[in-house]
């Protein structure tokens, strides 16, 4: 995803280096709600091409890091205000102690291209109604509420920017529990239902979130995408009024599937990854351990060798896969984070080409079958994921990561998938020299290559495998 074009970074550098924009009086006109495939495909290129992303949540709640006045707080890091009913006004003293001075914008950049990563996305906005940028809108920011009296996300953006990274951020537009109008707190104010019928509901959206969303827009130089979440009462034309803003002030800016109408690409459950391969566009948000926000008693971290199979398996399936760390309160990224995501970065490095702009597999039985006796709730089959290997392609080139070839193939070999087109080279994808792999093919057609017998690896050997034709022929 690092971006080349000069006049690009140019703009932005320059809207970072300004001061706060004033609040348009008007947006432009929106553009109309019909437009053309070839539109939304071409705002969608980069996001196809890149596949992989760093998630960052990261606010108050990484103080509390689970607890709560000595009391543990149930389930994930940044709903510990939600989990154990806090009020809002006593939450907010945590900005007084917010003070992380070890944040460094370089250094978080640096490790998101370390990991091969090629977008950041940050929660400029979380439930919690605190944000992470000065906002004209509410002085319940990070530079107006804390002793920090920074802006995160101006020096986020511009750290990004200078490592070739896009950035992006991600917006609680409906749950806003320090808001009277927004949704998620009954504790402190009424319900949701309530907010909805007194009109308290729009006058938060009107108020806060529509100004804010204008200002992330306006101060921080191109944003590739806002992430939008938990569409609670987003119904009407409130969606509609929110990708307006988004649409007129920047056009390429995607908007992801939780806004509460269809969006540019689909967000899948948190941590859910589909069983098959799709041609929509797509991503899966996912975590490093069990928590999004940092959460001290957590260290159930995912290995080196997990996170390089569920990349190569969300890519194969014509995916992206966005990451995330929970930085700590004062501004560091927990080091098992950077250690694992960096062994990650170490295998794109040698390997990136089998990931970075491929398209979904062309063939599918790698992932899986339906059990033949074993059903779920539903009475339904389930599915059994198979992980011997994945593929994922380009014109004229597929790539296949083997993961462990003693069960992918007979004796060794590793059977290749059955395709028509005349084979024309084999080489391991980190092999400088390209050294040739021999095919043989079976009396049935069958075809086979014999990789080394120590390629039983957890974080995958690549093979390329450059056919005749641009495209597989069954």
């Amino acid at each position: 995803m690092k971006t080349k074009s000069l006049p690009l970074f140019a703009v932005c550098t320059a809207l970072l280096s300004g001061a706060l924009a004033p609040l348009r009086a008007a947006d432009p006109a929106p553009a109309a709600d019909s437009e053309s495939p070839a539109v939304k495909e071409k705002r969608l290129e980069w996001f196809r091409h890149d596949k992989f992303g760093l998630f960052i949540h990261w606010g108050l709640y990484a103080i509390p890091a689970g607890y709560w006045k000595g009391q543990r707080s149930p389930g994930i890091g940044e709903w510990v205000m939600n989990r154990m009913k806090i009020p809002a006004a006593e939450y907010a003293q945590l900005a007084t102690q917010f003070n992380p001075v070890k944040f460094d914008a370089e250094a978080w950049a640096q490790f998101a291209e370390d990991a091969g990563m090629k977008y950041v996305v940050i929660t400029s906005k979380h439930h919690d109604g605190f944000a992470l940028f000065r906002s004209a809108a509410s002085p319940y920011n990070v530079y107006d509420a804390t002793p920090f009296h920074r802006d995160v996300i101006k020096e986020l953006a511009a750290a990004c920017a200078r490592h070739g990274l896009r950035f992006g951020v991600y917006y609680s537009q409906s749950q806003d529990w320090h808001e009277p109008g927004g949704t998620g707190n009954s504790w402190d104010f009424p319900s949701n239902e309530e907010k909805d019928k007194s009109g308290a509901y729009d006058k938060y959206l009107h108020e806060k979130v529509e100004p804010q969303l204008r200002e992330l827009l306006t101060n921080y130089g191109p944003l590739c995408l806002i992430w939008f979440d938990t569409p609670q009462m987003m119904t009407g034309d409130r969606p509609k009024r929110l990708t307006d803003i988004v649409r007129s002030l920047q056009p390429a800016t995607l908007i992801d599937g939780r806004l509460g109408k269809v969006g540019d690409y689909r967000s899948t459950g948190d941590n859910v990854i589909p069983a098959k391969a799709s041609d929509d566009a797509w991503e899966v948000p996912a975590t490093l351990n069990h928590t999004w926000g940092f959460r001290s008693d957590d260290h159930n971290w995912k290995s080196p060798g997990e996170l390089v199979f569920k990349l190569v398996d969300i890519v194969s399936k014509g995916g992206n896969y966005l990451l995330n760390v929970g930085p700590q309160a004062d501004g560091v990224i927990p080091q098992t984070s950077q250690d694992n995501l960096r062994e990650v970065g170490k295998w794109l490095k040698a390997n990136g080409d089998a990931i970075y702009g491929t398209t979904h597999s062309p063939f599918g039985e790698e992932f899986g079958d339906n059990a033949t006796n074993l059903k779920d709730r539903e009475g339904k089959p389930v599915f059994l994921a198979f992980a011997d290997w994945r593929c994922t392609a380009k014109p004229g080139k597929l790539y296949f990561t083997l993961f462990h070839v003693e069960r992918a193939g007979l004796d060794g070999y590793f059977a290749l998938p059955d395709f028509k087109n005349k084979i024309t080279a084999v080489y391991q994808l980190d092999d400088a020299k390209r050294t040739p792999f021999e095919v043989q093919t079976a009396k049935d057609g069958r075809r086979f290559i014999n990789p080394p017998r120590w390629v039983n690896d957890s974080l995958g050997t690549v093979f390329v495998v450059e056919y005749e034709g641009a495209k597989v022929e069954r």
